[in-house]
């Protein structure tokens, strides 16, 4: 039975953890297991927007894919309005699709090039909505091109076309027109000019508000996270690093990776003395002794290498994945956190 309490989430994820099967290179060997995802927890209410950032190979996409059913569950437990999704069939997610959709980095690719764009949209509809009839169907996707910025008569076009930022609207279309509660974006708009970035992140704003809809939105770039996201998550070979609403974590990071993902961005100059160290990457088979970013960090000591740092919660309701993270690092108050050339629109 579904959880109608408002105050309770929509998505309640605890200890997920994926791994993958790794190269054996003797018969006797034990099979290596590469962490994924690892321990991950997080809640994400209805109408909130969860950023999910971390450097490639962090595990963003693998979490975006198990939470849309199209990477198997292996461990903890992944909640959507309190039923269990971990172990649902395909049956069972097909009845699951109306309510959670994703939206793909490359449009172009996620769009059939023989289909005009009417019927790539309406597709959806005839699985997940039979109660509608052709004419109910066509009007919906008339009305849904018109909501994401095009128009009726753009139905009769094929993808080629139109442009790449066209087409992300066209699969942001295609994704809301059974009317889902989640949203899924995994970097819907890394591969578009910066001016077209920001239309897009706009756009998902809008809809948003239009369809009260929860928004996981997983992108490398922190200047677009800050400007879309509630709260924000940040991973690291699949771990957690850290997890704090969106001024916290932008204004007074605690984890030195974030610190360090903060520094890299251009044109930054407020935490240039906490960038990254040069070091080996950790390994991602079997446990880690100690913590994962040690090799990189420039506050780690012997014990860092030693003894796998615990999960401390603040007063303010952030989590850090760190044995020093005991108080916040504020930047100047002046730091500003551009988008490039094209500014986006203000709340």
């Amino acid at each position: 039975m579904s959880n109608t309490d408002s105050n309770s989430p929509l998505l309640a994820v605890r200890q997920l953890r994926i791994q993958y099967p790794g190269r054996r290179w003797l018969p006797w060997q034990a099979m290596p297991r590469l962490r994924a995802v690892d321990d991950i927890n997080f809640n994400l209410r209805r109408g909130e927007t969860l950023g999910v950032v971390g450097e490639s190979g962090s595990g963003k996409s693998t979490l975006a894919r198990a939470l849309v059913g199209l990477q198997p569950i292996q461990a903890g437990s992944v909640r959507f309005e309190g039923r269990e999704l971990k172990g649902l069939d395909k049956k069972d997610w097909r009845a699951l699709r109306r309510d959670v959709q994703m939206v793909f980095q490359d449009p172009q690719a996620s769009l059939n090039p023989r289909l005009k764009i009417g019927r790539s949209i309406g597709e959806p509809l005839k699985i997940l909505c039979p109660e509608l009839g052709r004419g109910e169907r066509r009007a919906r996707v008339h009305e849904m091109l018109e909501q994401v910025g095009l128009s009726a008569a753009d139905a009769e076009r094929y993808p080629r076309e139109f442009s790449g930022g066209q087409c992300q609207r066209i699969a942001i279309a295609r994704a809301l027109i059974a009317r889902p509660k989640l949203l899924i974006c995994d970097e819907v708009v890394s591969a578009l000019d910066v001016s077209v970035q920001a239309q897009i992140i706009n756009l998902l704003r809008d809809l948003q508000r239009r369809f009260d809809l929860a928004i996981l939105f997983i992108a490398h770039d922190l200047a677009v996270v800050r400007h879309i996201s509630n709260r924000v998550l940040v991973m690291y070979f699949g771990k957690l690093m850290e997890q704090a609403d969106r001024d916290v974590l932008f204004g007074a990071p605690r984890h030195p990776y974030t610190r360090a993902l903060l520094a890299a961005m251009p044109g930054q100059t407020a935490f240039a003395h906490y960038q990254a160290r040069d070091g080996e990457l950790p390994n991602p088979y079997g446990p880690p002794v100690g913590c994962l970013f040690v090799s990189r960090c420039p506050m780690a000591d012997e014990r860092c290498t030693r003894q796998p740092p615990p999960y401390r919660r603040y007063a303010d309701g952030a989590v850090a994945l760190c044995h020093y993270a005991t108080d916040a690092i504020a930047p100047p108050s002046d730091i500003a956190f551009a988008v490039g050339a094209a500014d986006l629109r203000a709340s």
